[in-house]
Formats: C-alpha cells, sequence, structure tokens
C-alpha cells in the first residue's frame, strides 16, 4: 500500500510518501511545497494544487493522510491554512484517493506513544522508524511523514472504522 500523507500550509505544504508492507514501512519521497509570501492567495492555492496533482500522479497513492487543522490564536493564519486545507481534500477527492483526517494528538500519539510529545521526539521517531540518513527537513516534511506512519498503524487497527471519513 502506497501512502501520502500531508502537513496542510498556506507557505509550506509538507508531504511524504511511504509504502507499506505488512509492518515495514519504506520511504519513497519527501518534500516542501513552498509558496511565496507575496504572492495572491488564489495563486498559491492553485500552486498548491497543481503540484500536489503532480506529485498524486506521478506515485499513484493508494491513500492520503492529512493533519486536521490545530486552532492557534491567530484566526487570520487559521484561515488561511483552512483553504489550503481544502485545495489539498480536493486534489485527493479529484484524484479518486481514500482520504484519512488525523488530529496531531492522533499523530504523536501513533509515532510516539505520547499525544503530547515535543516536535523533536516526533522527527526522532520518524527518522528512526522510517530508516532514514538524516532527519527531514523542515519540519512540515517531517510531519506529513508522522501522519503517513500513523495512517499505516490506525488503518490496521480495529479503530480503523472511526478514521475513515
Amino acid at each position: 500500500m502506497r501512502i501520502l500523507g500531508i502537513d496542510p500550509g498556506l507557505a509550506t505544504v509538507g508531504y511524504g510518501i511511504i509504502d507499506v508492507y505488512g509492518n515495514r514501512m519504506h520511504a519513497v519521497d519527501y518534500g516542501s511545497i513552498l509558496t511565496p509570501a507575496g504572492m495572491p492567495t488564489h495563486k498559491r492555492l492553485n500552486e498548491i494544487y497543481r503540484a500536489l496533482e503532480e506529485l498524486i500522479k506521478k506515485y499513484q497513492p493508494d491513500d492520503m493522510a492529512v493533519e486536521e487543522l490545530f486552532w492557534n490564536t491567530n484566526q487570520t493564519t487559521g484561515i488561511r491554512v483552512s483553504e489550503a486545507r481544502g485545495i489539498i481534500l480536493l486534489a485527493g477527492e479529484r484524484n479518486s484517493l481514500n482520504i484519512f483526517e488525523y488530529t496531531p494528538l492522533q499523530i504523536k500519539q501513533a509515532i510516539t506513544g505520547y499525544g503530547r510529545a515535543e516536535k523533536k521526539q516526533v522527527i526522532v521517531m520518524v527518522t528512526a522508524l522510517l530508516n532514514l540518513p538524516a532527519p527531514p527537513k523542515p519540519d512540515d516534511t517531517a510531519d506529513a511523514l508522522a501522519v503517513a506512519i500513523c495512517h499505516s498503524q490506525c488503518r490496521a487497527s480495529r479503530l480503523a472504522p472511526y478514521y475513515n471519513n
């Protein structure tokens, strides 16, 4: 099974593609989709959609797992990230992917065993679980791989039906 994990954002969208064979995982590709701050929002959203669709066509994932938003105090930023997240979900739907969504707490729990783990702990575990030569950069990329790993673990559990949206 091939899983595309996504850490949504407007400036940076982290992505991670993993293959899962039983309980073994292998990183296929990972990185970030970047959009410049001075670009109008509608053009940034279009760039995210275009780049994501290109990744989907190239790697043909079976499932797409997306991190749900954690609302912080800046609602303007949250709205822009929500718009990007909508575009990400649309790209998955338009390309007939099975789409799953996970909260940051669920992701950290699946990766580290502790839902309130620090970002550094998640990065260390992602690097170890995927046997990567170095920690993925930037953090958004590590987060996207963590989302993919979380989905690989959750899809096999008895709770899997509760994660499918």
